[in-house]
Order: C-alpha cells, then sequence, then structure tokens
C-alpha cells in the first residue's frame, strides 16, 4: 500500500510553490496525498520565519502532527529550518531541510529513514544557484503559482529574508515558458508569477531578461488567459516598465506594491529604498496606463520609535492610495536585524492597537474599492463551488465574486450587482469562452 504524505505551508506564496514542487517529489516516488481526516505517513511543514508569529505557528503545526501519528515521519522544510538548522533537531523531525534541496526531499527523507538517522540539509546560500523546482499540475486547477526569482540584495532593517533565502537568483525565460505550457496544458488558466524580490528578476542572468521578458513568456503559453504578478518595489514602476506592461493583453490590473509604512521617517528607519512620494507616483503611473488597477499591499505597524504622529501618517496615505486590501502586521523582533536592537520598541499592547486601527481603515477601504465596480460587468474565472450551491470566482482586479449558474473552468461576463462579506455577488450576462483548457 502506498505511503501518505500531508503538507501544510505557512507563509508566502513563493512557500506555496516550494510546497507544490515537493508534493510532486513525493509523487514521483510513489506516495500518495494522505485523504481529509486520516493520519500521514509523512508530514511535511513547510515553515516561515518573516516573523515570531510564523516560528509559533509553525512549531504549533509540527506538534499537531506528532499527535495525531507519533509513529510518522515529520520534515521540517523552509525558512525557519534554514535559520535554526541544527536547533531544530530536538523536534524529533526526520528530515530538516532549509531553502535548498527541495527536489530531492522525498530522496533525503528515505535515506534518512533507511540509515535510522536524523537528517540536517541546511547549507549556506551564499553562492547558491536558482534551484531548477517543476510543477506539472496544481490542486487549485485553474490558477498557479509559478516562481520565478528566489533571494534578496536588500538589507532592510527590519527582515530576515536574505539571511534564509539567501541573494538574487533568476529563473531561466526558457524555463518559465517550458513550466507555463506544461500547466497550461494540465489546464490552469491564470498563472501567478512570484519571487521573493519579483523586480529584481533577471539581473543575474546572460542578456539580463527583464519582468517583462519573464511575463511575456509565460502569457505566450497556449490556455494561460491571465497573469498575475506578486509584489513589486515602487522604484521598479517607471514609465518604461508601465509602458511595457500596458502591451500584456494577459496581464491582471491588480499590483501588490510593498509600502510597509506610509511614514517617511519610518521607511528611511527601515531603510527601505524610496518614499511616499515615489510610491505615490508609481501608482498613479500605473492608474494612468490601466484605469482599472488596483492595490494591495503590506504594512508594518509598532516600528521601533513610530510615533503615533507617524502612525497617523501611515493611516492618512493608506486612505490617500485608496488600497483594495491591506495586509497589516505589527513588528516582530528577528535577531540577527538592525531593527531587532533598534530603541524604543513599542509595547505589545500599542502594536495590537494599532493593527486594530489599521485593519478597521482596510475593511473600510476595501469596500469603497468594491463599490467602484458596482453594475460594471466583470469577466470572472469560475474556481469553486460554495456550501450554498453557487459558483465563486475572481475578477482581473481579484474580486471575489459569487454566482448562480455556469461552471468550474469558465470565464464568464458577471453584472456585480451586490456587496458581500467576501467580495462581491453578480448575475452571468453571457459566456466569454466554453470551458477554458
Amino acid at each position: 500500500m502506498p505511503k501518505t504524505v500531508r503538507f501544510y505551508t505557512l507563509g508566502c506564496k513563493v512557500n506555496q510553490y516550494d510546497s507544490e514542487a515537493m508534493l510532486e517529489a513525493f509523487l514521483a516516488k510513489g506516495y500518495e496525498p494522505a485523504p481529509a481526516g486520516v493520519p500521514a505517513d509523512v508530514y511535511v511543514v513547510n515553515t516561515c520565519t518573516v516573523t515570531g508569529t510564523g516560528d509559533q505557528k509553525s512549531m504549533q503545526v509540527a506538534r499537531r502532527f506528532q499527535r495525531q501519528n507519533p509513529q510518522g515521519e515529520l520534515v521540517l522544510a523552509g525558512c525557519l529550518a534554514q535559520r535554526m538548522g541544527d536547533a531544530l533537531r530536538s523536534t524529533g523531525a526526520r528530515l530538516i531541510l532549509g531553502t535548498q534541496y527541495r527536489a530531492q526531499v522525498a530522496e533525503l527523507l528515505e535515506k534518512a529513514v533507511e540509515t535510522q538517522t536524523q537528517l540536517v540539509a541546511v547549507d549556506s546560500l551564499q553562492s547558491a544557484a536558482f534551484e531548477p523546482l517543476t510543477i506539472r499540475a496544481h490542486e487549485g486547477h485553474t490558477r498557479a503559482v509559478m516562481k520565478i526569482q528566489e533571494g534578496c540584495d536588500n538589507r532592510c532593517t527590519y527582515c530576515i529574508i536574505p539571511s534564509v533565502r539567501g541573494g538574487i537568483r533568476s529563473r531561466a525565460v526558457e524555463e518559465i515558458a517550458a513550466e507555463a505550457n506544461a500547466l497550461a496544458q494540465a489546464g490552469v488558466t491564470e498563472l501567478v508569477l512570484t519571487g521573493i524580490h519579483l523586480t529584481s528578476y533577471g539581473r543575474d542572468l546572460p542578456g539580463k531578461p527583464t519582468l517583462v521578458d519573464a511575463i511575456a513568456a509565460a502569457q505566450a503559453a497556449q490556455g494561460v488567459v491571465r497573469i498575475r504578478l506578486g509584489s513589486l518595489e515602487p522604484l521598479a514602476i517607471n514609465d518604461r516598465f508601465v509602458e511595457a506592461l500596458s502591451g500584456l493583453p494577459a496581464l491582471c490590473p491588480q499590483f501588490h506594491l510593498a509600502l510597509q509604512s506610509g511614514s517617511d521617517t519610518v521607511l528611511a528607519r527601515m531603510k527601505r529604498r524610496y518614499n511616499t512620494a515615489q510610491f505615490a507616483t508609481a501608482a498613479q503611473r500605473l492608474r494612468d496606463a490601466l484605469p482599472e488597477a488596483v492595490f494591495t499591499t503590506d504594512v508594518i505597524v509598532g516600528f521601533p520609535g513610530e510615533t503615533e504622529a507617524e502612525f497617523a501618517q501611515t493611516v492618512r496615505f493608506c486612505r490617500e492610495i485608496g488600497f483594495m486590501k491591506l495586509h497589516v502586521f505589527p513588528f516582530s523582533r528577528r535577531e540577527g536585524t538592525p531593527a531587532a536592537d533598534m530603541e524604543n520598541q513599542i509595547p505589545e499592547r500599542v502594536k495590537d492597537e494599532r493593527v486594530r486601527q489599521l485593519i478597521a481603515v482596510g475593511e473600510e477601504l476595501a469596500q469603497t474599492c468594491r463599490e467602484r465596480f458596482l453594475g460594471t460587468v466583470q469577466p470572472v474565472l469560475l474556481e469553486d463551488r460554495t456550501d450554498e450551491g453557487t459558483l465563486c470566482g475572481y475578477t482581473p482586479q481579484y474580486v471575489h465574486v459569487s454566482v448562480s449558474g455556469g461552471k468550474t473552468g469558465a470565464i464568464v461576463n458577471v453584472r456585480l450587482t451586490g456587496l458581500t462579506r467576501e467580495g462581491m455577488s453578480g448575475d452571468i450576462v453571457e459566456s466569454m469562452a466554453d470551458e477554458v483548457g
């Protein structure tokens, strides 16, 4: 009887891609995904260490898996494993796998089990190359994440990521095209191109291809009708870049622009490479070229020394940009980063209150953003069936829409008629295509 494997993935879309690739490595070895509610033979926790909460959740999940099947094998992979390495031996994990060697995860685990040893596969990332992971299918069926870039050369004062992901490495354009074609043949119609520092794509490759080249390669796959982008740096949004984007018809007009703070003095302490004026200019460039563009972002509150006035600047700036979604995080001290040792650390109760306030602002902005689409007709890629029996999917702006009728995998024109807790509701007015793929 085949052994079973279950994954739990924390953190970013890059981690989601890595988990999909590791799952395929197990499937190639004859493993099967564990059915829901049934203990697995192998548990893989793909960890996150961006915040202290990520560390805690990673360990909580690992302990829960071990309780479900004490005889099962535990694999700890990802950023926390890369950061802590040998220190995680005490967890009892059979394999501790950092942010390399993920294509060999099944092979390394079987080696450790066969020799009845505990294996720590964590090496320096100083001269690491881009690891050629691939996925050929995706459990989401209609949308798949594709990692095209790894690592970051910035040194923001709060960020642990460069030390656990290494420097900039990019995937060759030819490999992007090949994986996009394979996913399209498997029925995927929307690709999300992601990376740790996406706008640095290609700097390390011969010929210096750009992110636009990568998008064009993915878009060329027959059957791919939508391309989304992961997080973008504001300074990369120059006139030349925006002009090139406007010539890519599959590109969705939803952009995640990394903000972190709406206060210039806080941005300076963070050692971000832009100010709020430059951020606002980037957003306006995109709006001018793509009038239906919407923006999402990440914001850290309670950075060391953040005053009430600086927090108020962040709130005002978020309102000024009019984000569709805010991902709000309290500052988390990460050992080894400059910000961890800065003076004037903000009390947890103050951070929690600021998080609460900004989340409320984000919910208000989200509703305002959705209201502008009321009465319009938008193409919706139907993906899932809800518990109520309706189908749901997303517009190009990533507005969640529920409708009656249609079929999974189809793109339909929907007149948006109401607001829901998750997004919007509407009525199908015509089919844009039969089932795609």
